[in-house]
Order: structure tokens, then C-alpha cells, then sequence
């Protein structure tokens, strides 16, 4: 194992998405992940293309068995951390809740991974990233002028405002335990780590530089001519995030428009001029759009990448991974024949990394049993019984 988690014990019980994200977040830089999966799936293919599963042990455990039940409970004597993802109340109807878990372990930290929180008038409801960053007042805001919100896929609620805040929840709970020797609850909800990372819009919300009632209509939303993308003639696309004046002269300059009026009139800020919604934005961006198609991607690249004007080919995943400064700086890894996300992000002494594949469910239930004291006629009577498998 390497990495700043080294030794740290991390138990997670499966799940999708956020819960299984922030397990691989801990794993990738160190801790010893044991994912404990139902043992039902044991038997099932082995996760090996599946990234948010790489580089856990798997134990097969049916938590409905009261045998199955105790061997978790043993994994939490000496465990620093459990991640759980159900519903509220399911984990303490099982016997595994916080106060039984924390009576047992005092120094483990028991992260709750929900969308809507363990308490609210949602918190027993069913629901989905789209939901939970529709709540957030995130949604809303997400799109282009006089079009639907559109969804960012599952990124910001999934696992910007879940899966990383229950992992940034984590550590930070650990480091208190330094001080306090005691354990303690994250609950870690999507809605709330996804209206967090609004906290910058909300800022200019409150300084009168974002209109919350014109989707598409401000400065990073797609409103201003100098923040978006542009389709090129050969059908792919490339950004432009101009924002400073400085980098807006080097785009103008580069695209031979030093000399145009109206878009030296639109020379723009941080200030973020009170005129950002008048109808020059609209008019200087279907100029843009206009030029940018007399040119391929690759032509574009050749006169703007890498230089001041904040530019950068719109890339696929493929096309990501093959680009020469994800490459050089390993991005991107091949890692038992699946290319994948390296660990991020990075330390000069302790780095983490990708500590083996993705489990077959079941792989280490045996290997796991007898670290945490079964014998192997203990082992057998569980395997036996069902508990596990």
C-alpha cells in the first residue's frame, strides 16, 4: 500500500455511485478498503472494468443473517472508518447503526452517504443526482438561454457533492480524532455538498453580478461571448474562457480582431460590466460562431493552444487520455487493461495509487474473516450457514 491513508481501515458497505466514489477516493491514497458486498453478488463477474470498484477486498456477507450481522460487527472493532449509502434508519433496523457501531469501536467514524440527509420532510424519499441538485438550487442554473435546464450529467450531486464530501467529511473527522481519541457521524447529503459548491455563484448573486432569473444569460452560464464553446468546421468543438482583459486582448488578437470596435467596446472583467446581458453579447457570439467554423479543431489548436487566450479543445474520453500534456503528466493510467483516472491528487512524498483491480464480490472473505479473528472451523460453520459466502 502506499499513499498519506496508509493504515488507516476503511470499511464500505456496497452501493452505486457516491458511496463506492469516495471508498475508491480513500483507497487510491492508502487506506485499506474492505468492501463488503451482498452475498448474492458473490459468484457474479469479476468488476474488473468497473473504476469506482478498483482496489478493494471483497467479503460476501448476507446482513439479513443475525451470523452475518456479527461477522460485520467484528469487522468494526477495529476499523477506522464504515461508509454506508441506505436510507435512514436501515442501517439501525439492521443493528449496525451508529450507536451500536461507536458503543463497540468509540474511535470509528461512521460516514452516511444519502441524497437528501438523514433527517428533512425528502429524507425517506427515493430520488437521483438530477433531484437532489434540482433541490440544491443547482438545476436551475445549468443551460442555455430560452432552453430546459440541462443536467450536467451526474457529476455535481453523485459525486462533486456527494461522494467527495463524504470523503472530505471522513479525513476531516480523523483528523479531529487526533485530538479528541473519539469517532464520530458524517452525514454527508448530495443536496447539501451540491449547494456548497454554488457558494461562488451565490457570491456574485449577492454582489448583483449573477441574475439567478437568466439561465444562459451570465458570464459562465453560457451568456457571454468569451465563456463558451464553438462548433469548428470539422464538426468538434473548442473552448474559450477569455475572462481577464489581458487574456481577452491575446483571444482578439490571435482571432484578428484587434481592430474591431464592437468587440473592443465588449472588452470585459471581473467587474463584470452591468451591460453583460445586452443584446452585444448575443451579437459578438454569433460573430464567433461564424469564425470558428472557417477553421478545423486542429487548425485552432495550432493558433491558440497553448498560449494566454484560455483555450482548449473540447476532447471525448478517448481523446483525453491521448493528449500529449494528460500523457506526459499520467492523467490518465492503464491499470490491468482498463484505462482509467489516475489517483488524484498528488503528493510529493506519500502518493497514492491504484492499489490492485476491482474485486470479484466475495474474492477475500475468507482472507478477511481470519484477520479479524475467525477460525478457519468458524469460517466454514458461517460459509455454511449462508452468512457468508
Amino acid at each position: 500500500m502506499s499513499g498519506p491513508l496508509t493504515g488507516y481501515k476503511v470499511i464500505e458497505l456496497a452501493g452505486i455511485g457516491p458511496g463506492p466514489y469516495a471508498a475508491m477516493m480513500l483507497n487510491d491514497m492508502g487506506a485499506d478498503v474492505i468492501r463488503v458486498d451482498r452475498s448474492s453478488m458473490v459468484g457474479s463477474s469479476s468488476r474488473g472494468s468497473d473504476v469506482l470498484s478498483r482496489g478493494r477486498r471483497s467479503i460476501g456477507l448476507d446482513l439479513k443473517h443475525p451470523d452475518g450481522v456479527a461477522a460485520l460487527l467484528r469487522l468494526v472493532d477495529t476499523a477506522d472508518v464504515l461508509l454506508e449509502g441506505f436510507r435512514p434508519g436501515v442501517m439501525e433496523r439492521m443493528g449496525l447503526g451508529p450507536e451500536v457501531c461507536l458503543d463497540r469501536n468509540p474511535r470509528l467514524v461512521f460516514g452516511r452517504m444519502t441524497g437528501w440527509g438523514q433527517e428533512g420532510p425528502y429524507a425517506l424519499t427515493a430520488g437521483h443526482d438530477i433531484n437532489y441538485i434540482a433541490l440544491a438550487g443547482v438545476l436551475a442554473h445549468c443551460g442555455r438561454a430560452d432552453e430546459p435546464p440541462t443536467p450536467p450529467m451526474n457529476l455535481v450531486g453523485d459525486f462533486g457533492g456527494g461522494g467527495m464530501f463524504l470523503a472530505f467529511g471522513v479525513v476531516s473527522a480523523l483528523l479531529e480524532r487526533e485530538r479528541s481519541g473519539l469517532g464520530q457521524v458524517v452525514d454527508a447529503a448530495m443536496v447539501d455538498g451540491a449547494a456548497s459548491l454554488m457558494s461562488f455563484i451565490w457570491g456574485y448573486r449577492n454582489m448583483g453580478m449573477w441574475d439567478p432569473d437568466l439561465r444562459g444569460g451570465n458570464m459562465l452560464d453560457t451568456g457571454a461571448h468569451y465563456y463558451d464553446t464553438y462548433e469548428c468546421a470539422d464538426g468538434k468543438y473548442v473552448s474559450v474562457g477569455s475572462i481577464e482583459p489581458q487574456f481577452y486582448d491575446i483571444l482578439l488578437d490571435k482571432l484578428g480582431l484587434t481592430d474591431d470596435a464592437e468587440f473592443k467596446r465588449a472588452r470585459v472583467g471581473l467587474d463584470l460590466r452591468k451591460d453583460k446581458a445586452d443584446v452585444r453579447w448575443a451579437n459578438l457570439k454569433e460573430r464567433l460562431r461564424g469564425l470558428f467554423l472557417t477553421k478545423t479543431q486542429a487548425q485552432w489548436c495550432e493558433l491558440l493552444e497553448y498560449t494566454d487566450a484560455c483555450f482548449a479543445p473540447v476532447l471525448t474520453m478517448t481523446e483525453a487520455a491521448q493528449h500529449p500534456h494528460n500523457v506526459q503528466r499520467g492523467t490518465f493510467v492503464e491499470h490491468d487493461g482498463v484505462m482509467q483516472p489516475s489517483p488524484a491528487p498528488r503528493f510529493s512524498r506519500t502518493p497514492g495509487a491504484i492499489q490492485r483491480p476491482a474485486s470479484v464480490p466475495g474474492d477475500a472473505t475468507r482472507e478477511v474473516l481470519t484477520e479479524c479473528g475467525y477460525s478457519a472451523d468458524e469460517i466454514e460453520q458461517l460459509l455454511k450457514a449462508g452468512a457468508a459466502r
